[in-house]
């Protein structure tokens, strides 16, 4: 779906869920039940490539035949380790299960992801991205594709064609423009909201125009905390952006770019100023009049997810029913 057409949809289809693939699947599926009975619209699953995560193709597979409404998004699936061929054929089958449910978002994790835990060699990440999203796009749209690539060689044939949504993941400016020259939609995760007004949609709006293909929708991560204490919102926000900034270096990179150099020495000022630019909290008035105001800025969609406080499993519900309460 475009960009334009993502903001002619009711708010409710706008705003997602995301859970984190770090428990028992057991707990994730009742999660995504529990998401559809409030009346969320979309969740977003993603593993990350952590060994602890559950699989997010093989949660879909089995949420798809316990719900019957809700979209199933992926945000992400490192591409990596996965060849496209068998990215396709898990596709394939998630699709039959869910048919016009499945949006795929994949990306090419980092480099800490791919190369230190993986043990496999990254090189010309964007540049992999870009030939993977065209040989998945060959096979699930177009049925069979012949490709001379220089990470991917061959002819992959195929006789079915199902146009799945395909998503990547962005963070830098030019993360941002090959979303907009390739993909059906760019994810962002954990960036600050003025970074993505000023800095990534621009981007994502230049490689559409370059490649003369309407403009993708962005998919906005946020964190939502359900309190009016800022301290204890500001708290708990600044060690997840600590770890993030701490563990992947392209963050660090980010962060220092945007302005911000020593959030990752732990520079409590910075941590704060991101914090207050990546976290929605307050009351639940509040909080939807800021998820109003974020979907009429420029951000097509949004992907929530649950920074807890106080009570994890109270406040996870709350969530659920703001959102599925939201305009329809």
């Amino acid at each position: 779906m475009l960009s334009a057409a993502v903001r002619e949809r009711p708010l409710r289809d706008r705003v997602g869920v995301t859970i984190l693939a770090n428990q028992a699947t057991g707990d994730i599926l009742a999660a995504i039940r529990e998401a559809e009975q409030a009346g969320v619209q979309q969740v977003w699953v993603g593993d990350m490539g952590w060994a602890n995560y559950a699989d997010t193709l093989t949660i879909f597979a089995a949420a798809a035949t316990q719900t019957e409404r809700i979209r199933l998004g992926t945000s992400i699936v490192a591409a990596y380790p996965r060849h496209p061929l068998v990215m396709a054929r898990q596709t394939l089958a998630l699709h039959d299960l869910a048919p016009g449910r499945v949006r795929l978002g994949i990306g090419p994790g980092g480099r800490a992801v791919i190369e230190d835990w993986h043990g496999l060699s990254q090189t010309a990440p964007r540049s992999y991205l870009k030939e993977y999203v065209e040989v998945l796009r060959g096979l699930l749209w177009e049925g069979a594709t012949s490709y001379q690539g220089r990470f991917f060689k061959g002819m992959f044939p195929s006789t079915r064609t199902v146009r799945v949504p395909l998503l990547i993941s962005a963070l830098g400016a030019k993360g941002f423009r090959l979303a907009g020259e390739i993909a059906d939609g760019a994810l962002s995760y954990l960036c600050p909201v003025p970074y993505l007004q000023q800095i990534a949609l621009p981007a994502l709006r230049a490689g559409a125009e370059a490649k003369s293909r309407p403009v993708p929708p962005i998919a906005a991560h946020l964190l939502v905390a359900l309190s009016t204490n800022e301290a204890t919102v500001l708290a708990s926000a600044r060690q997840q952006i600590y770890f993030v900034a701490q563990s992947f270096e392209q963050y660090a990179r980010l962060f220092a770019q945007i302005g911000w150099p020593e959030a990752v020495n732990g520079d409590e000022a910075q941590l704060d100023v991101l914090a207050r630019s990546i976290v929605i909290s307050g009351d639940e008035a509040s909080i939807c009049s800021r998820v109003r105001e974020l979907v009429t800025s420029g951000l097509d969609e949004l992907q929530l997810q649950l920074l807890p406080i106080a009570n994890e499993a109270r406040e996870r519900k709350q969530l659920l029913q703001l959102i599925g309460s939201l305009e329809a």
